[in-house]
């Protein structure tokens, strides 16, 4: 099954928590056991699992991507958003979460997260999800 939803960033960069809408996907779907595959169609935006309980892990992540790969770097691509295609290939664009009994199977304090590099924007998210009711 195939869903797609989309995002409006509200910043340059920012990390926004996508779970609660993709597990009520998942919830629609009533695939009991299976895979759920999200991708984000984007070159300068990604997909991470992460920490979704202490908002400073995100700050945190955000900060130090910024110390690896500057905003002003010396960069040779003229558009000048060669820092958020960098960032985005760093992190990648898809996620894997087996899905088990009608529900994700997250840690305890984990979360989906649209990790954006380039906004503003509006980004579109492709969900997959693949049944194995066995």
């Amino acid at each position: 099954m195939k869903h797609d939803f989309c995002i409006s960033t509200e910043k340059k960069v920012c990390f926004m928590d996508m779970t609660a809408s993709i597990a009520q996907l998942i919830k629609q779907s009533k695939i009991k056991n299976g895979m759920c595959f999200v991708y984000i169609p984007h070159t300068t935006c990604a997909v991470t699992i992460n920490e979704n309980a202490d908002p400073d892990v995100r700050s945190d992540i955000i900060k130090h991507l910024n110390k690896i790969v500057p905003q002003d770097g010396n960069y040779m691509h003229a558009e000048g958003n060669s820092a958020a295609h960098i960032k985005s290939s760093m992190l990648g664009f898809s996620a894997s979460i087996p899905v088990w009994r009608n529900a994700l199977t997250l840690g305890t304090w984990q979360g989906i997260y649209l990790c954006e590099f380039d906004g503003p924007r509006q980004r579109k998210i492709i969900i997959n999800v693949i049944k194995d009711d066995k």
